[in-house]
């Protein structure tokens, strides 16, 4: 698989991601790399939010090009920002929105949506703005909003790089606990450092693949040079 953006004008088109192969089977899998290093690019192309300009990506036997709404629906996908995600008025409302083809009765599915959140802490914000909320609470929300609809993968994109020490263990914590597999894109090299799997990535190329402590040894020297 290949991602390559096309050109304007007298420009050429910009190689976002070199030709690459990869069979991820591991249930921990960091990404780590530079900004604009293409990690990014890498993640999306998982649940189909960008697709290859060759090759393809497969994910349980499902092509993200010909059948990206059944990929979908077993890769749940998290942003950085949560607000890019929480589209409805309050942490509920969001969060039975994710459950709405999972159960039908309204009442029940309310009933569902606080009990998650209670699991996460977040009760007693279930009926407030997402705007009032602090970042680590949104990002909580964002995250059990995505895990509601039962993904078999969930798909992470620098989700601790808006939040303060105390959230960012939290999210860690989370991931840790999820029977879920997980990828995630990061810059956090504690987050990395839980995987079982470590890929670097530097100009849309991975240049290192393997057990955490040998791949983020070989970031850092990318990063000091």
């Amino acid at each position: 698989m290949a991602v390559t953006v096309p050109g304007s004008g007298h420009h050429h088109s910009k190689v976002l991601l070199h030709p690459t192969t990869l069979e991820l089977s591991e249930k921990r899998i960091a990404i780590i790399g530079s900004n604009g290093s293409g990690k990014s690019t890498l993640l999306r192309l998982f649940n189909g939010l960008i697709l290859p300009t060759s090759g393809r990506v497969e994910v349980a036997g499902l092509n993200t090009g010909s059948q990206g709404r059944q990929v979908r629906r077993l890769v749940g996908f998290v942003f950085t920002d949560p607000l890019a995600q929480l589209i409805l008025a309050t942490a509920a409302d969001d969060v039975e929105l994710s459950l709405r083809p999972l159960i039908r009765d309204r009442k029940l599915r309310r009933d569902e949506a606080i009990r998650l959140l209670a699991e996460r802490g977040l009760e007693r914000v279930a009926d407030q703005s997402v705007y009032d909320l602090s970042g680590g609470e949104r990002q909580m929300v964002a995250f059990t909003s995505v895990l509601a609809s039962g993904p078999q993968i969930l798909v992470a994109d620098e989700p601790t790089t808006l939040l303060d020490l105390r959230n960012r263990d939290r999210v860690r914590e989370l991931i840790r606990g999820l029977d879920q597999q997980v990828v995630v894109a990061t810059h956090d090299l504690d987050l990395a450092a839980d995987a079982d799997r470590v890929l670097v990535v530097d100009h849309g190329r991975i240049v290192a693949d393997g057990q955490p402590d040998e791949a983020i040894s070989e970031y850092l020297k990318l990063a000091r040079a």
